[in-house]
């Protein structure tokens, strides 16, 4: 019989709302420097475009992205290492949740389930973000791949997670928008692996379930529960 006792999540594209924050991020960023001469010779929409693209939700260091930038636009009077240092400043002020989160977590907490969640990300740049979402006590164990030294899909990081929390791999479920790095890591490591579906992956070849808001992990992890 299956009992599931701990719940884990991914964070971006899975709690937070990546791609409406970035885009969010973005055009504040263009408001903030386009006095002058830095960016006044393009549009808000054309700089905010190419940000998004040469982010590729993330999967691109803003070192290069910046870099980027900057020699595509001909930006001039500030460097990309300014630019990236407002980013790392600035960004969590536009993170935005995907619909229901609050009210998701509450319902698990109230079920008597343990929180946890897993994410790829600098260490200090990610936990304001989670910060800024309201969700930090909502969690048993938070681990951020910056500061443990390893990342999704090593399975080492999701045992740290099960460790914290005093839970074996198959009383949990993971839930993330990764084919790999979260659904298939997670099964790898004895979880659950629940596919929170984003239309820019594939459908992962094996899951244990697929949810596309969040307020239906309560009745999964239930459906899922054999008590």
């Amino acid at each position: 019989m299956i009992v599931i006792r701990a719940v884990l999540f991914d964070l971006d594209l899975t709690l937070l709302n990546r791609d409406a924050s970035i885009e969010q991020f973005a055009k504040r960023q263009y408001e903030r420097f386009s006095t002058g001469t830095c960016m006044s010779h393009f549009s808000q929409e054309h700089y905010v475009s190419r940000f998004i693209a040469l982010d590729n939700r993330g999967y691109v260091w803003k070192d290069k992205v910046y870099q980027q930038l900057i020699n595509e636009l001909g930006i001039d009077g500030i460097t990309w290492e300014e630019l990236l240092d407002d980013y790392v400043a600035e960004f969590h002020h536009s993170c935005m949740p995907y619909p229901n989160l609050v009210e998701m977590l509450e319902q698990l907490k109230n079920e008597g389930l343990l929180l946890g969640l897993i994410t790829n990300a600098h260490g200090d740049f990610q936990y304001r973000n989670i910060q800024a979402l309201g969700i930090e006590p909502y969690f048993s164990a938070l681990l951020i791949s910056g500061w443990e030294g390893i990342k999704k899909p090593d399975p080492e990081i999701f045992r740290r997670a099960l460790d914290k929390l005093g839970v074996k791999a198959e009383d949990s479920v993971y839930i993330g928008d990764h084919p790999v790095n979260d659904v298939q890591a997670a099964r790898s490591a004895g979880m659950k692996g629940v596919w929170k579906r984003y239309p820019h992956w594939a459908t992962p070849t094996e899951h244990d379930g697929i949810i596309d808001d969040l307020l239906e992990v309560p009745a999964f992890i239930k459906k899922l529960d054999g008590r």
